[in-house]
C-alpha cells in the first residue's frame, strides 16, 4: 500500500479560481486514478468513473453526515435535511422522496401541472423575454399545485426568486449566498406555518399530496418531523423543481447552436427525445462534484485513503470523461440512442441507487419534465437578439449569461394562444 502525501498548501483558493476544471485537471495530473488536495484545512482526495461511483454510494466507505459544509447546508440543503443522514435515519427519510418522487402517477401530474402552467404562460410573452427566468415562474406554479402548497398569482414571481437563490448562491461567498440565506429563511417561515395549519386541520391538502406526506412523515424513532424540518423536506422537493429551469436554458441554447435538432424534438420521436435530454444533462454543467467523509481507513486502487478524510466525486469531469463518451465535447444526443444510458456512468445529480442511497430522487421528475419542456420549446417561434450566451465554468453552479432572451413571433403566440383556449 502506498502512503498517502499531503499537500501543505490549501486547494481551496484555486478551486475556486478553476471552478468546474479543477477537479478534472487534478485527476488528469494524478496517477492511479487518485487526485490528493486539502479543502479548508481538510485532507481530500477526488475519484472518478463508474467503478469509483459504487466505491463513493457504499455507506461503509463514505457517510454523508458531516459532510457538507455549514455554507451548503445554510442555502441549498437546509439544516436538518435528508442530505446530511446516513444509515436507518437515512433510509426511512429517503422513504419520503422516492414515495412522492418516484412513483410514475406522480410524476405525471407534476408534469401535467408544468405543462399547463407552461400553455398558460406562453401566450402572455411579448417582446424580449427571458427564458430562465419565465421557466422558473412556471415551474415553481406547477410544482406548488402539485405539492398542494397554495400560492397567490402575486406571490410566484418573488418566490420563484427566492427558490432560483437557494441555488444560486450554495458555491458563492459573495452577495449572491447571503441572499440565498434570506432566501431560504423567508421561504422556511412560510412553510412551517403551512405545515402547523395542516397537523391542525386549518389547511387540508390532498391526501398523498406532498406536503400532506412531510406533514404526516415520521422518522425511525417514530416521531414526527418538526415543524422545521418538515419545511426543509418540503423544500428539498419544490427547490430542485425549480433547478430545472437551468437545464431548460441549457436546452434553448443547445437548440440555438445546433439547429438541427429542433424538428425531430418537434415531432413525435420520443427516444429522440429523450436521448436529447440526456445529451443536455451530460453535456452542460450542473454539479461539479459530491463530497463525503471517510468512514475508515480505505484503499482505493491500492492508494490509501486515510479516515475523515474529503471523498470527492468528480460529476462534472466524469459527464466529460473520454474513456466514457469518446467525443465528450461534441453535442451529440444520438450517443445515448447508441448505448443504452448506464446508471453510474451518467451522474449529473450524482449516482448510486436512487431508492436507498443519496443519488437525486428527483432526477426522474427532471428527466421527465425536461422532455415536456424541450418538446414545446422546439415548436415554440421565436427570435434570437444578440446576447450574452457565454457559459462560465468559474462560476458554481454555471449558468448562461443571458438565461436566454428571445422573442416569440406573433404567429406562433396567437396559435399557442388558441391551442390554450
Amino acid at each position: 500500500m502506498k502512503t498517502p502525501h499531503l499537500l501543505r498548501l490549501d486547494d481551496t483558493a484555486r478551486l475556486l479560481a478553476e471552478g468546474y476544471r479543477w477537479l478534472p485537471g487534478r485527476l488528469r495530473r494524478s496517477t492511479g486514478g487518485l487526485a490528493r488536495a486539502r479543502i479548508m484545512g481538510q485532507p481530500a482526495v477526488g475519484l472518478r468513473g463508474p467503478e469509483a461511483v459504487r466505491f463513493f454510494y457504499d455507506e461503509r466507505h463514505v457517510r454523508r453526515g458531516g459532510a457538507l459544509p455549514e455554507p451548503v447546508r445554510g442555502t441549498l440543503f437546509g439544516k436538518g435535511g435528508v442530505h446530511g443522514l446516513d444509515g436507518e435515519m437515512h433510509r426511512v427519510r429517503k422513504s419520503l422522496f422516492v414515495t412522492l418522487l418516484t412513483d410514475e402517477k406522480a410524476v405525471a401530474a407534476l408534469v401535467e401541472q408544468v405543462a399547463e402552467a407552461w400553455d398558460e404562460a406562453v401566450p402572455h410573452w411579448t417582446g424580449d423575454t427571458v427564458l430562465f427566468d419565465e421557466t422558473s415562474r412556471i415551474l415553481t406554479r406547477g410544482v406548488c399545485r402539485w405539492a398542494g402548497v397554495p400560492v397567490t398569482d402575486d406571490m410566484v414571481a418573488p418566490l420563484a426568486s427566492d427558490l432560483v437563490s437557494l441555488v444560486d448562491g450554495f458555491g458563492s461567498l459573495g452577495r449572491r449566498h447571503w441572499q440565498a440565506r434570506r432566501a431560504r429563511g423567508r421561504c422556511e417561515d412560510w412553510l412551517v406555518g403551512l405545515v402547523e395549519q395542516v397537523r391542525a386541520g386549518e389547511h387540508l391538502p390532498a391526501a398523498g399530496s406532498p406536503i400532506e406526506v412531510v406533514a404526516s412523515h415520521r422518522d425511525a424513532g417514530g416521531e414526527l418531523l418538526s415543524p422545521h424540518v418538515a419545511a426543509v423536506e418540503l423544500l428539498n422537493i419544490i427547490r430542485p423543481t425549480v433547478a430545472i429551469a437551468w437545464f431548460t436554458a441549457y436546452a434553448a441554447h443547445a437548440l440555438h447552436s445546433w439547429p438541427e435538432h429542433r424538428d425531430r424534438l418537434a415531432g413525435e420521436d420520443s427516444q429522440y427525445l429523450a436521448a436529447f435530454v440526456h445529451e443536455v444533462r451530460r453535456y452542460y454543467p450542473f454539479a461539479p462534484f459530491v463530497g463525503g467523509v471517510a468512514v475508515t481507513d480505505l484503499t482505493w486502487r491500492g492508494e490509501a485513503i486515510r479516515a475523515d478524510s474529503l471523498v470527492l466525486l468528480d460529476l462534472y469531469g466524469q459527464n466529460h470523461d473520454p474513456a466514457l463518451w469518446g467525443d465528450p465535447d461534441t453535442f451529440r444526443p444520438e450517443r445515448f440512442l447508441e448505448h443504452p444510458v448506464e446508471r453510474d456512468e451518467l451522474v449529473p445529480q450524482g449516482g448510486g441507487d436512487p431508492s436507498t442511497g443519496h443519488r437525486c430522487p428527483g432526477e426522474m421528475i427532471t428527466i421527465t419534465l425536461l422532455e415536456a419542456l424541450c418538446h414545446r420549446l422546439a415548436r415554440l417561434d421565436y427570435e434570437v437578439p444578440e446576447q450574452d450566451l457565454s457559459i462560465s465554468l468559474r462560476r458554481f453552479p454555471a449558468r448562461l449569461a443571458s438565461g436566454f432572451v428571445f422573442n416569440p413571433t406573433r404567429l406562433q403566440r396567437e396559435s399557442w394562444g388558441t391551442d390554450a383556449a
